[in-house]
């Protein structure tokens, strides 16, 4: 007797209609129309014998049966995406495809100053990047949807292997007019927590900041209103407050033309670690370790 089963296909349409929770959306998200997503999942559900989504004009929900199914398919299609890299690995290392997900906190000021040396010495390599918070972009990476990150630790990361690629010192900047005579030096006591200014939940640089200064009644305090840190920049400039910058970020001169002084904060953890994990057990374990080398040397 032939036994059916469901393709790759249909099991990607089944996992985008559950992230994105719309039928145009994991249309847009899989490449196909929408008429084809929904009558690849008819197909679906008619070889299965069951429903796994239920369907009306303003939701779409998942049966129970139908979310178990979604947490399989993950798996499956990360084991199809590792039988692919296994083959992909066998041939030229740092050649052909890599999906990269970055931080927006790193990716704007690290970037710029590797892929350029990148695109000449590994002309074969296909650099895919795309800009995530850290929580979004480990999940993109469990489920196959990424090969590989680039953000900042201590993070939750899960099973991973990684490569630390710099420490990256974390910095006070203030208006250049503060009243203040500040050292060269900021300890975390004079940072007043009134007027301290961070990025929004779903930035890791948030927490790392305020672990650093290891002040409970700053996370308390601090305005939490910052989407990216050039915003936080032109706020502090505009006199509205003083924020922490990373390292790198001053490097890659976001404080030009304003008029924002950074000068290091003085505590024993005013630093992140900049790394990039991959799943344990990837068969392109070397290439990321290679592509780690390549990223410490831009």
């Amino acid at each position: 007797m032939t036994v059916f089963q469901p393709t790759l296909k249909q099991l990607q349409y089944l996992v985008a209609l559950h992230e994105h929770g719309h039928f145009g959306r994991a249309a847009e998200a899989c490449f196909v129309s929408q008429s084809t997503l929904s009558a690849g999942l008819r197909d679906l559900e008619n070889l299965l014998g069951v429903v796994l989504v239920e369907r009306t004009k303003r939701a779409v929900r998942f049966t129970p049966l139908g979310n178990a199914v979604v947490a399989k398919a993950h798996r499956i299609l990360r084991e199809a995406e590792e039988l692919s890299d296994l083959v992909q690995s066998s041939g030229q290392p740092l050649a052909g495809e890599v999906r990269m997900s970055v931080i927006p906190t790193i990716a704007p000021f690290l970037l710029p100053r590797m892929l350029p040396r990148l695109r000449r010495e590994r002309p074969s390599l296909k650099l895919y990047l795309r800009e995530e918070t850290s929580a979004a972009a480990m999940e993109s990476l469990q489920h196959g949807r990424a090969d590989c990150v680039l953000l900042a630790l201590p993070f939750p990361t899960g099973d991973v292997e990684k490569e630390t690629i710099e420490l990256d010192a974390l910095f006070v900047a203030f208006p250049k007019d503060d009243p203040r005579d500040l050292p060269a030096e900021i300890p975390a006591a004079l940072i007043d927590e009134n007027r301290l200014l961070l990025l929004e939940d779903g930035h890791c640089l948030r927490e790392h900041a305020l672990a650093a200064c290891n002040r409970p009644e700053l996370r308390a305090s601090a305005t939490m209103i910052g989407t990216s840190l050039h915003t936080l920049v032109q706020m502090v400039d505009n006199g509205l407050g003083l924020t922490m910058l990373p390292e790198m970020a001053i490097d890659a001169g976001i404080l030009n033309g304003t008029d924002v002084v950074a000068r290091p904060l003085d505590t024993p953890t005013a630093n992140r670690e900049i790394a990039l994990v991959w799943r344990r057990n990837s068969p392109r374990g070397e290439e990321f370790r290679m592509l780690a080398e390549e990223l410490r040397a831009g």
